[in-house]
């Protein structure tokens, strides 16, 4: 009888889990579902482009069914809402579905409630954690650019995935220099880190010198180790200091897990994320693995104002295909392999790109991260995400080599 694969979830950890599964298991060996709320796979690294309108959305997304029935993997569009470790049962709004081995792979839920005023249903404050969100913002954009003001970018205390702010921030400075309306708009970045670049990892080699460099250079004003109290229509109220104004604010939250996770028994730590060992394998129900930003990771080390442990779409594949190899590993006997995580990724600031490679994330560090930066980053970027929509539309991995 094949052995029965669960999966929650249809982004990076998801799609990558379901691929590398498959290509170790024939079909008559493992029946794998994925579970999804999503009936799209969208290429979140892009979603700063969708805000700024350079992307559409049906650019970077494509339908999962397909991609997945292309290599007999069902798919179930429908939303989990609990998860019964001692049964091995999934309940979805529909139905109940019976594992041997589950994989979570469901992201996150925008805290957004943490920072009073961050919309986009409670105020007027944006974000860029989600596809609704980042249209959402794109509109806000539009409206902005006819009537300029102030600007602030940055993050709230907590948040993990501090990337988009930076690049949010530098691509909005280089679309309103090409407008003629950057002397009309005063930009101030804010960050809970203890310095530019720390994000989350304890540093990458020379970013900070870099950014601090683009900032100065670009009159973007910056203030690090800030905790955003409250956004409100006239500005960016900051925890000890009074408000700096803004016409418009973008805002990184903090995350939490989805409630399915979080309500399940046992399975989590009081924020929903889920503990797992070296191979993403939970400590008390063995057959059940979790990847990506459901991964509870403990901070790189302790900072002022709290900055979370990092988990980007190359370090989320990196843990979905250790946590394919263990479940192959028991199911055929294959020796499987686990290494502590790296990172590449490729930061689009305008004009050119910056490229980092930080192995291993958490410091110390046997190799010194690399920091790259030019115009051939950029197009790689561009290459990056067209190769990776390709491949993964027609069930294909990409190789991780690059990052991004």
């Amino acid at each position: 009888m094949a052995v029965r694969v669960v999966i929650l979830g249809g982004s990076f950890g998801g799609l990558a889990s379901a691929y590398e599964l498959r290509r170790h298991l024939r079909p008559g060996e493992c029946e794998i579902t994925l579970i999804s709320k999503d009936q799209r796979f969208t290429f979140i690294p892009s979603l700063p482009w969708l805000a700024l309108g350079s992307r559409t959305l049906e650019q970077i997304s494509f339908d999962l069914g397909p991609a997945l029935a292309s290599r007999e993997i069902s798919f179930a569009h429908e939303t989990a809402i609990a998860i019964d470790a001692e049964r091995q049962i999934v309940a979805t709004e529909h139905r109940e579905h019976v594992y041997d081995y589950l994989v979570i792979a469901t992201g996150h839920r925008s805290a957004n409630e943490a920072v009073p005023g961050l919309g986009p249903v409670s105020g007027p404050g944006h974000s860029l954690m989600s596809p609704s969100e980042a249209l959402e913002l794109r509109g806000a954009l539009a409206r902005f650019l006819d009537s300029p003001g102030p600007v602030v970018i940055g993050a709230a205390p907590g948040a993990s995935c501090i990337g988009p702010s930076y690049e949010f921030v530098f691509e909005l400075d280089h679309l309103l220099r090409k407008r003629h309306l950057r002397h009309q708009v005063p930009m101030t970045f804010v960050t809970p880190e203890p310095v530019l670049g720390h994000m989350g990892m304890g540093g990458v080699g020379k970013l900070r010198q870099f950014l601090e460099g683009e900032f100065e250079e670009r009159d973007i004003g910056y203030r690090t180790s800030v905790a955003i109290s409250k956004i409100t229509e006239e500005g960016v109220e900051i925890d000890g200091s009074k408000a700096i104004p803004s016409a418009l604010s973008m805002v990184i939250p903090p995350l939490a897990g989805v409630a399915a996770v979080a309500g399940s028994p046992g399975l989590s730590n009081p924020k929903g994320f889920i503990p797992v060992d070296s191979s993403y394998r939970h400590p008390t129900y063995e057959n059940i693995y979790a990847v990506g930003v459901a991964v509870a990771l403990p901070p790189a080390g302790e900072t002022a104002v709290p900055v979370n442990f990092p988990k980007t779409g190359h370090m989320t594949e990196q843990m979905a295909t250790m946590a394919a190899l263990a479940i192959v590993s028991r199911v055929s006997g294959m020796k499987s392999k686990t290494h502590e995580l790296a990172a590449r990724c490729v930061l689009d600031i305008g004009s050119r790109g910056v490229y980092m490679n930080v192995d291993p994330v958490r410091p110390p560090r046997n190799k010194v991260p690399t920091v790259s930066q030019g115009y051939r980053w950029l197009l790689t970027k561009y290459a990056f995400e067209r190769a990776y929509l390709w491949n993964a539309k027609r069930g294909r991995r990409m190789p991780t080599a690059l990052g991004w």
